[in-house]
Order: structure tokens, then sequence, then C-alpha cells
């Protein structure tokens, strides 16, 4: 027996459509037609699958899958489960709703192997880069306890906050990297077109020139004559940096520097701390066990400092003992944090705490970023404005110089 999905006609002229099991597409068709239904499509899961990849929209083809992406499809599914339609038929309902070729593509995968028999997490198993293992654990521990469909909705409200907050952190980080660039762009046109037509006029000087337009000549000459040397530099040296980081211990020195820069690591702190308690909450919360649940845990925070200290704080659970105290000797956590998770362990409320400190720190990171970009935004004003002031000094002076010899 086949799985095969149709689409119709019933009585009154509605176009319906579904999945349903059958020896063959003629079988099909007359179990069907008993039903009142004329079928006007029939085709097996297989060939279904392929033809919904031929009609998808080609200009959203090279559209990567985005967290929002699945924390929509996710809270469509939960509301589908509970409004008590089954399974297959909800995940057939959700494809259909679906523009996006790679995201239509896993779901219904995953819905073929749920119809042969195979559970939603381990269907879901197949497509790591769309269901990450955070997502596949919550599933299952969903499936085990029989709220799926709660945990569905804790999932989407989960990958909600997970997009708000990644945005805050590029907001913050994007506008000066921006600023950056742009200042780098004016240097450079200064540098190899604007000051070499200025300065061409002390050839002709009889009489030393300062220091500084000496240096200013010499840059710009450098950035006029060299400028592909500069170029390699710049791409061979970001090559280096980026192969001494890949290794083990670039990354762990790297990412102790970023926790303990000036202005960015503060922020980048308080963003850890943000998606350890919501991601460790909302995985207890969902009936995932402990030790699990801080592992998932520690490999999405991304930087290897505190991956250490919540691994030291998963094997102080493993030998029966709390999490606050190892965060707390690991010297990364803020101490209002490990005390909070201190005395949620001690109530037995951890997941109430952890969504409090995740809640807190979460307004925090956006205080953070307005404050920041508030003063990146003057701060590289005046930096761009030294910059161009010291040029204009270096090339006014000699003239002044010139025009009282002169004089």
């Amino acid at each position: 027996m086949s799985v095969y999905a149709y689409k119709g006609l019933d009585a009154r002229g509605k176009s319906v459509k579904g999945v349903r099991d059958a020896d063959s597409a003629k079988a099909l068709r007359n179990l069907l037609k008993r039903d009142g239904i004329l079928a006007t499509e029939i085709l097996e899961q297989s060939e279904a699958a392929r033809k919904a990849a031929r009609d998808i929209d080609f200009g959203k083809l090279f559209r990567r899958v985005t967290t929002l992406d699945v924390a929509i499809a996710t809270r469509q599914l939960s509301v589908l489960l509970r409004s008590g339609v089954p399974l297959v038929q909800a995940l057939s309902a959700l494809i259909d709703q679906l523009d996006h070729p790679e995201l239509k593509t896993a779901f219904t995968d995953t819905r073929n192997q749920v119809n042969e028999g195979a559970n939603l997490a381990d269907a879901m198993k197949a497509h790591p880069k769309i269901f990450p293992t955070l997502y596949v654990n919550m599933i299952a521990a969903g499936e085990a306890s029989g709220t799926l469909e709660e945990v569905l909705a804790r999932l989407a409200d989960f990958l909600d906050d997970q997009t708000r907050l990644q945005s805050k952190v590029r907001g913050a980080l994007a506008y000066p990297i921006v600023m950056a660039v742009v200042v780098f762009l004016i240097l450079f046109l200064m540098m190899s077109v604007v000051v070499p037509k200025v300065t061409s006029i002390f050839e002709n000087f009889n009489q030393s020139l300062p220091w500084y337009t000496s240096l200013l000549i010499w840059v710009s000459n450098l950035f006029s004559n060299y400028w592909w040397l500069l170029g390699a530099l710049l791409a061979g040296g970001i090559y280096w940096f980026r192969r001494w980081r890949d290794t083990e211990e670039g990354r762990k020195k790297w990412d102790i520097f970023v926790l303990e820069v000036p202005l960015f690591g503060p922020l980048l702190t308080m963003v850890a701390v943000t998606r350890f308690s919501r991601t460790l909450a909302t995985l207890l919360a969902s009936g995932v066990p402990v030790l699990t649940a801080m592992d998932i845990t520690r490999n999405v925070l991304g930087n290897t400092e505190l991956m250490r200290v919540v691994e030291n704080a998963r094997e102080s659970v493993r030998e029966g003992e709390g999490i606050a105290k190892p965060l707390r000797e690991g010297d990364r956590f803020p101490p209002i944090v490990t005390h909070m998770i201190a005395v949620g362990e001690q109530s037995g409320q951890l997941e109430e705490m952890l969504i409090h400190v995740a809640d807190a720190y979460d307004q925090q990171v956006e205080v953070r970023v307005g404050a920041m970009t508030s003063i990146l935004e003057p701060l590289l004003i005046v930096v761009m404005g030294a910059v161009v002031g010291g040029i204009a000094f270096a090339i006014l002076m000699p003239l002044l110089q010139l025009n009282e010899m002169i004089q």
C-alpha cells in the first residue's frame, strides 16, 4: 500500500486536498468517488514532493531559512494541532502555506516519514540546518509527555525571542562597522587622489617641510603607488587571523578577548546570559532532562570560554550538586544572575527564575544598544573630523609659512 496526495472537488464543487493510503491511484480514485469527491489530481508522495519543488518561486530560492521563518511555521503547526487536526494532516496543511522552498522540502520530508510511522522528532533530525538539536530535543520531550502542542507554542515563543535578540545585536554592530568602512573609504580617496594633487605644489619649495607634512606625503605616496600591496597585506592578515582563530588555542584566546574588550564585551556577556537563561528555561519547562538541557545550552552560546563555565556546571549537576556555584566560580556570569539561579534551585522554581533573568537582561541589552549607538555616533564623527582636520593642517601650514616668507 502506498501513500498518495490528492486534489479534487466535493459535492458542492469546493476544492479539497489531502493524503490517503491506497493500493493504487485507481483504487484511491474509487475510494474518493464513494466519499463524494471527484479526484482531479493524484500523485504518490515522492512525486508530489518533486512537483512541489518544481513549482517553487525561484525568486525565493536563494533566501536562506531564517529563525523567524521556522518560528512562524512552528506556531502555525501548534495552532493546527490545538484545533484537533491530526499530525499528518496538520503537516500537509502547513506545507501548503509555506513559501520558502527549503523549508517546504524539510516539512514535506518530515510529513512523509511521520506518515510511515516515524516520530516527529526523529523525522526532523534529517534536517539539522532547519531543525537544530535544541528544536528536536524539545519536540521529542513534547511527544514523550503528550504535550506537543504546548511545546510547539513554547518553541515558537523562544524562536521569536531569539530573533528579536539577534536583531538588537546586529543593529548595535552594524552602525559602527558601516561608519568605519565609510571613514576608511574617505581616507583612502583623500590619500590616493586629493592629497597628491595638493601636495604636488610643495615640489618647488626650496625649504624643508614640517615633519607632519612629510609624513602626510609619504602616506599619500604609499596609498597611491602601493595600494595593491596594502590590499594584499590586508587580505593576508585576515586569512592568517582566521586560521589562527580556528585553532583551539586561538579560539580560546579570541573568545576571552571579545568578552573583555571595552564597550562590546559587556554587551556580548549580556547577550550570552539572555541566551543561556532563556534556552535552559525553555528546555527544562518542555521536559528535557537537565543534563541534556545543559549540554544543548552550552552549544548554543558560541563562545568557548562561556562554554567551559557551563560545562563545569553540567559536571556539577552530574555529581548531584547545583548549577549556581560553578557558574559563580567561573567568574563570567554576573553575581546577580548566579544568585537568582541559586534562589531558583532552592525554591524549586528554577525555570521561572531563569525566565526572569532572561527578561531582565533582554531589557538591559536594549538599553545598552541604545546607549552604545548614542556614544559611537558622535565618537566616529569626531574621529573622522580629526583625521580630515589633521590632513588640512598638514597641507595649510607650509602654505602659510610660504606666504609669510614672500611678504
